[in-house]
């Protein structure tokens, strides 16, 4: 069952007197009770499709289980901490995402953090940011965050969407 649809989705903003395309004809579904991650580069849009899903940047997530929504937007909860606590957090998430099964959109910078917790993978272009491939994880649940980095199936999908990542960061804007 599809959660949450983006058809044509495109975004623009007005700085300095210049229009700046930040996201142009996104088109996403978001199935019920799936853990999806969003990659790009900076000024892709990413931070932007979640503003315009919920008008609102997304609260931690401990607050946000606590009012039980079907629905839980994520930018980047994880960017500012260190390796180790991340690796915690990343856990916690998880057994709790499992526990539940809400829906989450969770943006990210960090493409190893996006392979090891999510369903599916998109990875935007540079800017004007539209959808450039959705990959599926083909690795099963429940994951151990500790030693994911040691299965080969996700070595494949990291080198898969690296090529494609890579492209775009190298494309955009300094």
């Amino acid at each position: 069952m599809t959660m949450l649809s983006l058809s044509d989705v495109s975004r623009d903003f007005i700085t300095r007197g210049k229009t700046i395309q930040a996201m142009a004809g996104v088109i996403l579904d978001v199935s019920a009770g799936e853990f999806l991650t969003v990659v790009g580069p900076s000024g892709c849009g990413k931070s932007t499709l979640l503003n315009i899903v919920c008008g609102l940047l997304a609260p931690n997530i401990i607050r946000t289980l606590v009012y039980d929504p079907e629905v839980i937007l994520m930018d980047e909860p994880f960017g500012p901490l260190d390796a180790q606590t991340r690796l915690l957090l990343q856990d916690q998430l998880l057994k709790l995402w499992d526990g539940a099964r809400k829906t989450i959109v969770f943006i990210t910078h960090d493409l190893g953090e996006a392979v090891a917790l999510a369903d599916r993978v998109v990875v935007m272009t540079a800017r004007p940011g539209t959808v450039k491939r959705i990959c599926p994880v083909p690795l099963a649940r429940p994951r151990d965050v500790f030693h994911l980095h040691d299965d080969e199936r996700f070595r494949q999908t990291y080198d898969t969407l690296w090529d494609d990542l890579e492209a775009e960061v190298r494309r955009a804007p300094a």
